[in-house]
C-alpha cells in the first residue's frame, strides 16, 4: 500500500509564496516519477509539474517561471515552491506518483489534496 501525504496548502494574498510538500511511502521498488496537479472548480485536473527520480522536470506554461519543482529521494518527497501566486492559481492540488511495484509493473498513486487559495 502507498501512502502520499501532502502538507503545506493555505491561504495566500496575490504575489505571495507558498511551499507545499508531499511524502510519499510503500512497500514498493521505488518511486519514478513525482508531481502535482491541481483542479479548480469546474476544470479538469490539469498538470502543474512533474520529476522524475532522474530530475527531468517539466511545468505547465502557465506556471514557468513561477513554480518550482523538486525532490528528496532519501526522502521520497516532493515539493513545490509556488511565487508571484495569482487569484486563478486557486484549486486543489493533488501529488501523484508512479511507481514500481515489486512484480515489475508500474501504477499511479494520488494524494488527498491540499487547497490552495489566492486572495486578490
Amino acid at each position: 500500500q502507498v501512502q502520499l501525504v501532502e502538507s503545506g496548502g493555505g491561504l495566500v494574498q496575490a504575489g505571495g509564496p507558498l511551499r507545499p510538500s508531499c511524502a510519499a511511502s510503500g512497500n514498493i521498488l521505488r518511486f519514478n516519477r513525482m508531481g502535482w496537479y491541481r483542479q479548480a472548480p469546474g476544470n479538469q485536473r490539469e498538470l502543474v509539474a512533474d520529476i522524475t527520480s532522474g530530475g527531468t522536470i517539466v511545468y505547465a506554461d502557465s506556471v514557468k517561471g513561477r513554480f518550482t519543482i523538486s525532490r528528496d529521494n532519501a526522502k521520497n518527497t516532493v515539493y513545490l515552491q509556488m511565487t508571484s501566486l495569482k487569484p486563478e492559481d486557486t484549486a486543489v492540488y493533488y501529488c501523484k506518483t508512479e511507481a514500481r511495484l515489486w512484480t515489475g509493473g508500474l501504477r499511479d498513486y494520488w494524494g488527498q489534496g491540499t487547497q490552495v487559495t489566492v486572495s486578490s
